[in-house]
């Protein structure tokens, strides 16, 4: 095998989680330092050793999504923010709005549920407008006549 072959760009699937496991560690490394946390309180908030989170800051280990639950909790965020970041769930839509529905401690899972589900509703009720609204500035633009 020679590391100068010719699919650097594609990357094998083992690369692609070498990646993974880099950006979440290093996305966690990010939170950790914006809460100002040492890894030392943030392995004992999350539970988890301190060399064990180490690894996962410097992109040597994948945590579970179990783990990244707990270091989430550590880090006072969402559990779902971890799991986009690490490859687990998909970007979900709806913006800050959504992002603050979810991150509602006060409301049940059904609760963030249907507010999602209307919210996105609304969206795509104001997307489908749109189009329909916007042709109409254009006659006002019609001033050869007048010149």
């Amino acid at each position: 095998m020679t590391e100068s072959g010719g699919t650097s760009g594609s990357g094998s699937p083992m690369e692609k989680v070498a990646d993974i496991a880099s950006d979440i560690g290093e996305y966690i490394r990010q939170q950790r330092n914006t809460a100002k946390i040492s890894l030392r309180q943030l392995s004992k908030l999350a539970g988890v050793s301190n060399p064990y989170l180490s690894q996962i800051e410097r992109g040597v280990r994948k945590p579970s999504a179990e783990i990244l639950q707990q270091i989430a909790k550590g880090l006072r965020i969402s559990a779902e923010a971890l799991y986009v970041q690490a490859g687990i769930l998909d970007l979900p839509t709806g913006g800050p709005v959504g992002d603050a529905i979810r991150a509602d401690a006060e409301l049940t899972e059904r609760q963030k549920q249907v507010l999602l589900d209307v919210y996105e509703s609304f969206r795509r009720e104001n997307a489908a407008a749109r189009p329909a609204a916007e042709p109409s500035p254009a006659p006002a633009t019609n001033t050869e006549e007048s010149a």
